[in-house]
């Protein structure tokens, strides 16, 4: 090359970089999110709040038939809730101003199934409008769940239904000002109270019942930036895929026009409808229950949460109920704002910031796509490269080495989501060796989680699969903090078995209180055969005292006998094992009768569904009598266990009618999902022996 010719070039590469020269930013690809969408899934983190009339009858879902007047809770303070969730880091709150029973948190002229006919501040109350000044208040966003099935009503399955629920819609998203998301879940139709029919109603394709392509209309005419959950294939949100808050990997946040691709969504699907992860804190349920603190979430479940949800490109809404009184759990409180503190110190510093970044190749040649703009903190901006190229490099040196074992990659999602595949290396030892190479679809975010602590100064992101062009807005590294030692509490018949990592002192408790210095020591053999709740804590060679762990038994299963059965194997609901379950063999009600061994004064029972994934001859309505010499049988309970096929956890019914103590009981499937019979993986008696 001669001087002549490299003058030439040294000039149009210098031009290049001049605005008359620069380069136009790649096209969107696909479908794209709108503007209010953006905001929506850059917002990651926010809380739901069940609290309604459920609250006061320990139901998850309520029949319809439920008297407003019981709705009377005596502490309640919005802004105390709210200001809660804020200092839990959530961005948002969603309120559930109607669930299924009909009943409306607030003055709707809808129907009188509402809360003017509640005690509460003399019926002049309203929950919705306390929600929505206290997030103003406290600077989150509301948003509010309006179910569409009501079994209160006695027009719902009919046409006339819509007419009151499309008002209760307009009240909400006019009278209580802005509303970033309502929910319109998914549990549509089944047995009701329907205004005293008492009866199943039917309502087909829900989509075209509550015709949610004029709902969606409605409300982009109201509240064009409101984020709509659900609405069929006319949403702007959809559900994750399950309610334990985790979300499939690779998450596309395209669908089909249809509405087509779960949980996973659609690669290259016609509609950008990204999943939202939900959950609740306590596994007791979504609505509050009593004694639930014995079983709410540890903050290192709630990261693992975080990393199945947010960490695949989805939201997260956690929901944490409030009690009778009106106030949140103390359990439920403290999980959440420990769980606050795990992510502060996960992002506590990004070891990715100030890294030198190069690439194999830059747009244009033009700074504005530089690959230093994957480190350097603004969403915004990002490395690209040529149209024609889909496999690109970068090159990331940090400013000294640096021990990680998390991964954060975003694209550029105003464009589209592009990238199918990815690999990261790390120069170790002077030679690059793949740290992950099981990368997929990168889209709002991802978190890849590393199976050690990689120690390197030297990274590199190889694309190797995309659609159109990468535009990757992110590149950034993380320490997971040390999680907090916890003993795991279980029990095999009257055995006690607490386990925690290490050789720490294990102190522990089993009437309820605190384990403290001079509690009960842990050793191998202990025993447990009362009902009632174990804490446990480790105690450090240092003296301090670590997290409480806790667990609730019923009574010890050891000398427990079936006695009769009508079909299947019964003992395997009664052998502390959740993996096998008892499944009858024919049609319900299937039933079957155990003999405890002594009598008991008894004051609740549990039901655990079956726990393989699979939904077929769950027992959805039961019946439980009780006996004290097996011949003569009382009805303790009868219901429903709801919500099952979404959430199949442990179900817990208060007895009534049981004054004296009794030696035997039996549970009875009178229903079950799929049509099919009955099943159960544990059933658990809680009380006393007589005479204690």
């Amino acid at each position: 090359m001669n001087k002549l010719t490299s003058l030439f070039l040294g000039t149009v590469l210098s031009s290049s970089m001049l605005p008359g020269w620069a380069a136009d930013p790649p096209k969107p690809y696909g479908a794209v999110p709108t503007p209010a969408q953006v905001n929506w899934q850059r917002m990651e983190f926010y809380g739901f709040i069940h609290f309604g009339l459920n609250t006061f009858t320990g139901r998850e879902w309520g029949y319809g038939d439920e008297n407003p007047k019981i709705f009377n809770p005596t502490d309640f303070n919005a802004s105390d809730i709210v200001s809660t969730f804020k200092k839990g880091g959530m961005k948002g709150m969603i309120y559930t101003a109607k669930h299924h029973d009909g009943f409306c948190a607030w003055p709707t002229k809808s129907t009188d199934h509402n809360i003017t006919k509640s005690p509460w501040k003399n019926g002049k109350g309203d929950v919705v409008k306390e929600f929505a000044q206290a997030c103003k208040k406290h600077g989150i966003k509301f948003g509010t769940y309006l179910s569409p099935w009501d079994r209160n009503n006695a027009d719902y399955g009919k046409e006339g239904y819509l007419d009151v629920y499309y008002k209760q819609i307009r009240e909400l998203l006019t009278n209580y000002g802005p509303v970033f998301e309502i929910w319109f879940d998914g549990a549509n139709g089944g047995d009701g109270y329907y205004g005293g029919a008492r009866e199943k109603r039917n309502i087909g394709d829900a989509e075209k019942y509550y015709n949610f392509e004029k709902i969606v209309e409605m409300i982009r005419k109201i509240q064009p930036n409101c984020i709509i959950w659900g609405a069929g294939h006319y949403g702007d949100a959809r559900w994750g895929g399950s309610e334990k808050g985790h979300v499939n990997y690779p998450h596309w946040s395209t669908v089909a026009l249809n509405g087509g691709g779960g949980g996973t969504g659609k690669r290259g699907g016609e509609r950008w409808v990204p999943a939202e992860g939900d959950t609740t804190i306590n596994h007791s349920g979504w609505f509050w229950h009593q004694g639930q603190a014995s079983r709410v979430k540890s903050p290192e479940e709630l990261m693992q949460v975080w990393f199945d949800s947010v960490g695949r490109g989805a939201n997260l809404i956690l929901n944490v109920a409030a009690d009778k009184t009106g106030k949140l759990d103390p359990a439920d409180v403290k999980s959440l704002l420990e769980f606050k503190e795990l992510r502060d110190k996960l992002y506590a510093r990004d070891y990715a910031q100030g890294a030198t970044v190069t690439a194999s190749q830059t747009r244009g040649n033009d700074k504005k796509f530089a690959p230093s703009n994957m480190t350097d903190g603004n969403m915004e901006t990002y490395w690209a490269v040529e149209d024609d190229n889909l496999t690109p490099s970068a090159f990331i040196t940090l400013p000294k080495p640096a021990t990680f074992d998390v991964i954060r990659l975003r694209e550029q999602i105003r464009l589209g989501q592009r990238v199918d595949s990815f690999n990261i290396d790390a120069l170790i030892n002077g030679k690059w060796v793949c740290i992950d190479n099981e990368g997929k679809t990168i889209g709002n975010q991802v978190m890849r989680r590393l199976n050690r602590p990689i120690t390197t100064q030297k990274l590199r992101l190889r694309i190797t699969g995309s659609q159109a062009t990468p535009c990757i807005s992110e590149f950034s590294l993380f320490r997971q903090p040390a999680g907090a030692v916890r003993p795991s509490i279980f029990r095999r018949g009257d055995n006690l078995i607490i386990i925690a990592d290490g050789k720490n002192k294990i102190l522990y408790t089993t009437d309820g209180s605190e384990p403290k210095e001079g509690s009960s020591v842990y050793s191998q053999g202990a025993k447990f055969a009362e009902s009632g709740t174990v804490k446990a804590r480790c105690q450090f060679s240092n003296g301090k005292l670590g997290p409480v762990s806790q667990a609730r038994f019923g009574i010890s299963k050891t000398g427990w006998k079936v006695k009769n059965a009508t079909s299947g194997n019964a003992a395997a609901a009664i052998d502390d094992n959740p993996e096998t379950s008892w499944f009858a063999k024919a049609e319900t009600p299937q039933s079957f009768t155990v003999d405890m061994g002594r009598p008991y004064q008894v004051s609740s029972f549990s039901y655990l569904p079956r726990q393989d994934g699979k939904t077929s001859g769950m027992t959805d309505k039961y019946q439980f009598e009780v006996s004290p010499d097996g011949k003569t049988w009382t009805k303790a309970a009868e219901g429903e266990f709801s919500n099952l096929r979404a959430n199949p956890i442990e179900q817990s019914v208060n007895l009534r009618n049981v004054n004296e103590p009794v030696r035997y009981f039996r549970f009875t499937g009178t229903g079950s999902l799929d049509g099919n019979s009955a099943s159960a993986a544990e059933i658990n008696v809680f009380g006393a022996p007589a005479g204690k």
